[in-house]
């Protein structure tokens, strides 16, 4: 169980709600700089480096600190959103395979329960914030011609409508949450019930962040691929998903497909372990001031 105490004893759905949103919300702010350095990557190339460090020390020197922050509210805003809808989602769906007794699952079983909760997310949050963040990004560096969020949402549904303002990627992105939701809550939850069942500690911080950044990596790894098409189909100009894999393949080939990697790999080691540290701290203190 992901919004649990130590005991595993299920937080209630509005607990789980509030606990993913703040969570979402922090782990955004915190780790934004390295998803901008992905995903500029992602769009232009290497930049001249992997290092997710220099590209940030780059885009710093050239265009000022703001610049990392470009669609940063976008992306708090999406993030407490998504992990609100995602959190709450796992726990209510892993609810129906889980035993009885012990409250745990089989890793497959945690696995396709994150799964589903990633389409919902997707649908729901995630590729419209997603979208909005990347094109953002894209302007940022070649037009700049968008003022604001909502400007670039105003913006590019008139130029588009509503399917290409705010669902271009679409499928790539629900493609990415159905991985990314179901390897790192899935593995999250393993190994917490796979350390609860050999008398390992779970209930800390330290632990926490750990774990989460265990389950971060092997999300990364996993979902790269994924993660790349999406960041192409979903820059300022409208690209479809099989013309995004085109130009991945002309310009990369196959290795283009985990274009950005380190940068990933960078942001979601640290966004794993204070998403779930912040996730777990936030559901004590909800529960303390709610009376579960």
């Amino acid at each position: 169980m992901v919004a649990a105490d130590a005991e595993g004893k299920k937080a209630s759905p509005l607990v789980a709600l509030l606990a993913g949103g703040i969570a979402g919300g922090i782990e955004a702010a915190c780790t934004y700089p390295f998803e901008f350095a992905k995903t500029r990557v992602q769009l232009y190339g290497h930049e001249g480096s992997r290092n997710p460090f220099a590209v940030v020390a780059h885009v710093a020197r050239q265009e000022g600190l703001r610049a990392l922050y470009k669609g940063c509210s976008t992306l708090i805003v999406g993030s407490i959103g998504k992990d609100a809808v995602r959190f709450l989602m796992f726990d209510s769906i892993r609810s129906f395979f889980e035993d009885p007794v012990t409250h745990r699952l089989g890793t497959v079983q945690s696995i396709a329960s994150g799964m589903l909760a990633g389409v919902v997310a997707s649908t729901i949050v995630v590729t419209p914030t997603e979208r909005i963040k990347t094109a953002l990004i894209d302007d940022a560096r070649t037009t700049r011609r968008f003022q604001s969020s909502w400007h670039c949402i105003t913006l590019l549904y008139r130029e588009q409508g509503l399917r290409g303002a705010l669902y271009s990627g679409y499928v790539t992105t629900t493609l990415k949450q159905i991985g990314t939701t179901g390897f790192r809550l899935g593995s999250y939850s393993a190994i917490k019930d796979w350390e609860r069942s050999k008398g390992i500690p779970v209930d800390g911080a330290l632990t926490s962040f750990a774990n989460g950044a265990v389950a971060g990596t092997i999300t990364t790894l996993a979902t790269q691929p994924f993660d790349t098409v999406k960041t192409k189909a979903q820059q300022a100009k409208r690209t479809g998903t099989m013309d995004s894999i085109r130009a991945i393949m002309a310009e990369d080939g196959i290795r283009g497909f985990w274009r950005g990697t380190v940068m990933r790999l960078g942001r979601t080691v640290m966004a794993g372990g204070i998403l779930f540290t912040a996730n777990e701290e936030a559901t004590k203190i909800l529960k303390l001031i709610l009376g579960q």
